[in-house]
């Protein structure tokens, strides 16, 4: 059965952190990219970041870069995001994503940057 669970969500504050965390089970960890996409109130979902296989490559959409990191284990089968200096547009839900021949999405967690 095929799991991804992500996790670290939650409330900050405009110029906090957060690091999300999306754990994988079922599938060859390994021999996937990793992507986290989210999706804001009333909006399309974006791709956030993308990390290849073997964590050699990352791609990061533009309004991102620069503040966002992602990073995999493959050794513990789990992607991260750290997010960093985040802003008030940066609210959504957060979803983790594997591709190659088959797709899968995690169920999302929630990402709120408020005062």
């Amino acid at each position: 059965q095929v799991q991804l669970v992500e996790s670290g969500g939650g409330l900050v504050q405009p110029g906090g952190s957060l690091r999300l965390s999306c754990a994988a089970s079922g599938f060859t960890f390994s021999s996937y990219a990793m992507s986290w996409y989210r999706q804001a109130p009333g909006k399309e979902r974006e791709l956030v970041a993308t990390i290849t296989a073997t964590g050699g490559s990352t791609n990061y959409a533009d309004s991102m870069k620069g503040r966002f990191t992602i990073s995999r284990d493959n050794a513990r089968n789990t992607v991260y995001l750290q997010m960093n200096s985040l802003k008030p547009e940066d609210t959504a839900v957060y979803y983790c994503n594997a591709r190659n021949w088959k797709t899968y999405w995690g169920q999302g967690t929630q990402v709120t940057v408020s005062s």
